[in-house]
């Protein structure tokens, strides 16, 4: 985001670790077009949506040189795609990460290619696994925040269906969709001193998603936009919590959230007329047409009702251009009534 400020709460989103898993590229990509801008001003956004480049092309779980990016991001161990991006972060300064996403696929290509090759490559023989069908986070066993993993969970399922299934990658759910392992002592969406993308930043709230594109209930397209989904309900719930203290002060919208769309429909809705822009302003201008030395010319109206509102300026008959030019302007806040009143009460004084 351009409007970077250090007293905001930074968001990283990262995609195409495993350059195979689409959506984790697209969805990082739609999520710019689509929704970054609305939060800009209130979070530092930055979003790296393909880090693997060479895998995105040749739809590959590992680099040129047969490394797992998403096992490099320590210190010692980088891949070129790692070093890249861990150099560039550091170039920022950033003290603290608010929240991390690191946007991942499990596919049926996992089972008929990714796994068998890891198998083959390592010297170790390949035992079949489940694919979950369905949309799953992989959280921290040892700081789980589950509330943060669970509002992702609600956001996500307003577009594809959540994973049924009680026992994801060897482990039983702590809730529907979400897994969690010790990542710091395993290495498992850890720390970055323990490699994997999503703990690099060390982030209060951090999580990798994985969509499941090749379910019949889902297309790449929904996946993407689950993508999105998890990222805007993770940054909506990263901001509450920021703004949770600060008391209501006004009956429409969230403390410390811009209003929505809904929000702003909601509060013209509620706006009553309380006087007449006619006969107080109008009609006073009307009379003003009869004077010898004034002449009312009207330059426009406002779109949503031209007919009520029409937009006048009242500018001397004698008008010369080697004179020196006065320019009054009222009313620009509609609410400030002497702006209006005293512009027309000099006009006919």
């Amino acid at each position: 985001s351009k409007q970077w400020e250090d007293a905001k709460p930074t968001l990283l989103v990262t995609g195409g670790v495993h350059g195979y898993e689409t959506s984790g590229v697209q969805g990082a990509l739609l999520f710019l077009e689509t929704q970054a801008a609305k939060y800009t001003t209130q979070v530092n956004v930055l979003v790296a949506p393909c880090i693997s480049p060479w895998a995105y092309e040749h739809i590959e779980r590992w680099n040129a040189d047969l490394k797992d990016p998403n096992r490099s991001f320590k210190k010692g161990n980088e891949t070129e795609e790692s070093a890249a991006l861990i150099s560039y972060l550091e170039s920022l300064n950033v003290k603290e990460w608010a929240c991390h996403l690191d946007l991942h696929e499990t596919t049926d290509s996992d089972k008929t290619e990714f796994r068998p090759a890891k198998a083959a490559e390592g010297g170790s023989t390949y035992k079949d696994g489940i694919i979950p069908d369905g949309f799953y986070l992989v959280g921290d066993s040892e700081d789980p925040q589950l509330d943060f993993l669970q509002a992702i969970i609600d956001g996500v399922e307003k577009v594809t269906h959540i994973a049924p299934e009680k026992v994801i990658c060897g482990e039983s759910v702590a809730k529907e969709g979400i897994i969690l392992f010790p990542t710091k002592s395993l290495g498992l969406c850890g720390s970055l001193s323990l490699g994997l993308c999503r703990g690099m930043t060390g982030g209060t709230y951090a999580t990798t998603t994985e969509v499941y594109p090749d379910s019949p209930k889902a297309t790449g397209e929904i996946c993407n936009e689950a993508q999105v989904a998890a990222i805007v309900a993770a940054l909506d719930f990263v901001l509450a919590t920021q703004t949770e203290d600060i008391p209501r002060f006004y009956p429409i919208g969230t403390p410390g959230k811009p209003w929505s769309d809904d929000e702003r429909n909601q509060w013209k809705e509620s706006r009553k007329n309380h006087r007449s822009y006619k006969e107080e302003v109008l009609d006073k201008l009307d009379k003003l047409k009869s004077n010898d030395a004034l002449e009312v010319v009207q330059y426009g109206a406002l779109s949503h009702n031209p007919q009520r509102y029409p937009l006048f300026a009242v500018k001397s008959k004698q008008w010369e251009d080697a004179k020196p030019t006065l320019l009054v302007t009222g009313g620009v806040h509609g609410y400030e009534t002497s702006g209006v009143q005293g512009a027309l009460l000099f006009l006919e004084t």
